[in-house]
């Protein structure tokens, strides 16, 4: 059975399991970094020598924190939509062609909750962890200037007195 292993420096290795006499081993199919790809997971599966599961290393990765990709044309209209979001124009007849593409692609309503957030369509972890950045900075310089919602009472608890302290007074 195959296998995730993260090694230092953000380098990921797909590993298979066997016996040996020796006892148990393991050899890398595939070593990469960024995200784990079709085309990762192709040439593991194309050198392991076990059953290859590749949904169950897309599940583990998700685990890891390992980014995922699938090899689709997704990425590729997500960039397209990003481009045309932040205003740039392109060639109508790439236009013309496109509606008439989409038009006979499956398509699905968009949920609420996508539509409010479809800016962030394309755009990469670099730029999504700026923002997060800048938003946590901005809470911070909130809970800084703000006067506190209300106090606490301070406990009073009974003094203790020694019996050395008692019979000194």
């Amino acid at each position: 059975m195959a296998y995730l292993y993260r090694r230092p420096r953000g380098r990921i290795e797909i590993r298979e399991a066997h016996g040996t006499p020796r006892g148990p081993r393991s050899r890398t199919l595939v070593s990469f970094r960024g995200p784990l790809t079709a085309a990762h997971l192709d040439r593991a599966e194309a050198a392991a020598r076990r059953p290859f599961d590749r949904e169950s290393l897309r599940r583990r990765a998700r685990e890891l924190g390992v980014a995922t990709r699938e090899a689709s044309a997704d990425p590729a209209a997500r960039e397209l939509l990003a481009r045309l979001r932040r205003g740039n124009a392109i060639d109508p007849t790439l236009v013309t062609l496109l509606r008439a593409r989409l038009a006979s692609a499956p398509a699905a309503p968009v949920p609420e909750e996508l539509a409010e957030v479809a800016e962030w369509i394309g755009v990469g972890d670099l730029e999504r962890g700026r923002a997060l950045r800048d938003v946590l900075r901005l809470y911070g310089a909130i809970a800084r200037a703000r006067e506190p919602v209300r106090e606490l009472p301070r406990v009073r608890f009974p003094r203790f007195h020694s019996r050395s302290e008692r019979q000194a007074s």
